[in-house]
């Protein structure tokens, strides 16, 4: 979900995600001890163990969500789009996008429909070629989420954890749908805990736009094709596999959790999964 509030400002200060290409980010110092620094993180993944997915995220497998609404209300705008990608592990031990989901999603009934909303993403509900493809929510969401979970239980995970630009806002629209369908058995993500790539971008690169963020990393963007669900998860997934690959885990030494889930109060295993 791009941050509007951000784009307002851009485009007040005269600028917009199609001008002015950032500076990348890049390895060269001249300073002989920031380079070397550097030249740790960039080659981490050679240089620690390669740790397996249900290791890296505590027992979480991330999927990189992104939808597109008809408003910033979950409770009462609409879904229309949902695209969801699950992170998986190569074979040399790297992060790299899986194999996308998505759905177009008729309005539920009694939904809310901003036209300021329809216009910013260019979403027209009413268009015939879209209503002969877009399914209903409840079979929708289960048919993504069944899919979920299969890749989660290949990667020995407990759990999914929402992967988004501005994440809270898609898992605000992605619970509000589960609880409309009384699909909370069949869902596979953690209620509440998310990774935002806007942070992680921050630290990175110093962006906090997906486009820029993007292009900062050396992702091409097409500004003309931003605004799909599927294109935008497919560009903050890329993002977050430059992110992790290229920034190894800090070398540190954590004391044993022997905290459990139960006492944390998340439920991991789901009630149909047995």
């Amino acid at each position: 979900m791009t941050d509007l509030t951000v784009l307002a400002d851009d485009e007040q200060n005269g600028l917009n995600d199609n001008q002015a290409e950032p500076r990348t980010c890049s390895n060269t110092s001249t300073n002989e001890n920031s380079s070397d620094a550097t030249s740790d993180h960039g080659n981490g993944l050679a240089q620690q163990p390669v740790l397996k997915m249900v290791e890296r995220f505590r027992k979480f497998l991330p999927v990189v969500v992104d939808v597109e609404t008809a408003g910033f209300n979950a409770a009462t705008d609409a879904l229309l789009e949902i695209a969801c990608i699950p992170i998986v592990m190569d074979d040399e031990g790297k992060f790299v996008p899986g194999e996308p989901l998505s759905a177009h999603l008729n309005p539920f009934e009694g939904a809310n429909l901003e036209q300021r909303a329809l216009d910013f993403t260019g979403i027209d509900p009413n268009n015939p070629m879209r209503k002969a493809i877009a399914e209903e929510e409840q079979p929708a969401l289960r048919r993504i989420f069944k899919e979920l979970k299969a890749v989660r239980k290949d990667n020995d995970c407990l759990k999914c954890i929402l992967v988004g630009h501005n994440a809270h806002f898609d898992l605000s629209f992605l619970n509000a749908a589960i609880e409309r369908t009384n699909s909370k058995n069949h869902n596979p993500f953690h209620q509440f805990s998310v990774l935002d790539t806007v942070t992680l971008s921050a630290l990175a690169f110093g962006q906090t736009v997906l486009a820029r963020a993007c292009r900062a990393a050396g992702i091409e963007f097409d500004g003309s094709e931003a605004h799909s669900a599927l294109y935008d998860t497919q560009k903050t997934a890329e993002l977050f596999c430059k992110i992790l690959n290229h920034y190894s885990m800090m070398p540190i030494s954590l004391p044993e959790d022997n905290t459990t889930d139960e006492q944390s109060g998340v439920e991991l295993v789901n009630k149909d999964d047995g």
